[in-house]
């Protein structure tokens, strides 16, 4: 794949991201701001979450959330997963499909309510008072068409918060919107391989990258939000070839002598001399693949390919195959939340290929095993008061210590052991544990949980 035009786009909108949000976030806070009179409790909810963090660090997760958005509904529109196209116009026209549809007052009930169709045909009727009726009906379309998405794809498209709506772009549609050059840079023939994907998500933090870098060279400490640009790396195909194809590829063959799977890998090493001790695979669904650090998902990407040969040689009715694998058979774990999120994505995009009825498949949703560790702490009398109702003999000393070990998870991810041999069994006895009736431990129980 070339990369340049890619790696040209993808610093360009970070940049054009962050300075748009940082613009739009001084707008909506100031004071007597229409914001403020129309939207209280968003602006309540943004003020929250910059107490939480800082103005920096919210602006860059909104960036974030719209850049991979905008990247994934292009990615979507290009290979015919939505019902029309969202952020891409028919050949020969200029607005997105779903836009120059509702300016011919077609709105798609399916992806619209009926109070935000209304808001949209007032504005583009010229019935509500706008200075930009097409840009504020458009960004209506996009919210609805996020949150409709949500329930197939909540891990990419959970329900925009308000602040986020807030803090969204208003100009979408010129020919130097951050669309246009989303456009420009995923080209069809790009959005074939979904590995496009990952590539973006390496050029969008490249330049933090390169900041963090500079700072270790004096002497800068890396903070646990830096750590994500600062390790992150996509790894190059061929070398995530012969990493899973003499992995999962050779278990499957010490299982499998006479597999035409060997035909299929072109990093194969083949073993020089027969092995008798190895994991025993009695079907595909015993085949666990886990990346430990899976960054946007290149690894598992190619796995979902091998498996699926897999499949197929078994003979498993291959409209069930790409449910089974998602399910039963890939795993990953990740600090980096919008890189946890395109992983989800791109094994989705995967598996949606690979399905009987491309749009049909996103109407349930679709549960894919990648973990975002969650940085979790609890103070002495917090998690004092919870095991005296708990029950003190359940939280032995190895279990005390895994409740601590997970308030630095975002600086530790995966090098985290926890100390609790039997998660399962512990897991099971505290859902069993009926706290909702109590409103000071019912949080602290979801903490544990």
């Amino acid at each position: 794949m070339e990369t340049t035009k890619l790696k040209r786009f993808a610093q360009h909108a970070r940049t054009t991201l962050i300075d748009t949000v940082k613009t739009k976030l001084a707008f909506v806070l100031a004071d007597g701001s229409s914001a403020r009179r129309e939207n209280p409790h968003a602006i309540e909810k943004l003020q929250q979450e910059i107490a939480k963090s800082s103005k920096d660090q919210v602006i860059d997760k909104v960036a974030y959330i719209w850049f991979n958005r905008f990247i994934a509904l292009r990615f979507m529109d290009v290979n015919r997963y939505t019902k029309l196209n969202i952020v891409s116009p028919e050949p020969g026209q200029f607005q997105p499909t779903i836009l120059s549809d509702a300016k011919m007052g077609h709105v798609d009930e399916s992806l619209v309510s009926d109070s935000v169709k209304e808001k949209v045909l007032a504005l583009l009727e010229n019935r509500t008072p706008s200075k930009d009726p097409q840009g504020e009906a458009y960004k209506l379309l996009i919210v609805s068409t996020c949150n409709y998405y949500s329930h197939a794809m909540p891990f990419l498209f959970e329900k925009i918060a308000d602040y986020t709506e807030l803090l969204m772009p208003d100009d979408l549609l010129s020919g130097t919107s951050i669309l246009s050059y989303v456009r420009e840079a995923m080209t069809p023939d790009v959005c074939e391989d979904v590995e496009v994907i990952g590539w973006l998500y390496q050029f969008y933090i490249s330049e933090k990258k390169d900041k963090v870098f500079e700072g270790i060279k004096n002497n800068k400490k890396v903070t646990p939000e830096n750590i994500p640009a600062a390790t992150q790396l996509f790894t190059p195909h061929w070398i995530v070839q012969y990493m899973v194809e003499n992995s999962l590829g050779r278990l499957w063959m010490l299982n499998n002598p006479n597999s035409k799977l060997i035909e299929k890998m072109e990093y194969y090493i083949k073993p020089e001399t027969t092995e008798s001790d190895y994991l025993k695979i009695a079907s595909p669904q015993e085949l666990k693949v886990c990346d430990p650090a899976c960054g946007s998902g290149h690894i598992l990407v190619y796995a979902f390919d091998l498996l699926y040969e897999i499949y197929k040689e078994e003979g498993i009715d291959e409209s069930s195959i790409a449910e089974l694998i998602l399910k039963h058979n890939l795993f990953g774990i990740e600090i980096d939340e919008r890189a946890a999120e395109l992983a989800a994505f791109a094994l989705t995009m995967k598996a949606a290929a690979r399905s009987g009825s491309k749009r049909r498949f996103f109407r349930n949703t679709i549960e894919v095993n990648i973990c975002k560790l969650e940085t979790i702490s609890f103070s002495d009398e917090e998690i004092g008061s919870y095991m005296d109702a708990i029950g003190r003999d359940l939280f032995t000393s190895d279990l005390q210590t895994t409740l601590k070990q997970f308030e630095e998870a975002d600086n530790f991810g995966s090098l985290i052991q926890p100390a609790v041999k039997d998660v399962t069994a512990v897991l099971q006895t505290l859902k069993e544990k009926n706290v909702s009736h109590d409103l000071f431990l019912a949080p602290t129980h979801e903490k544990v949980l």
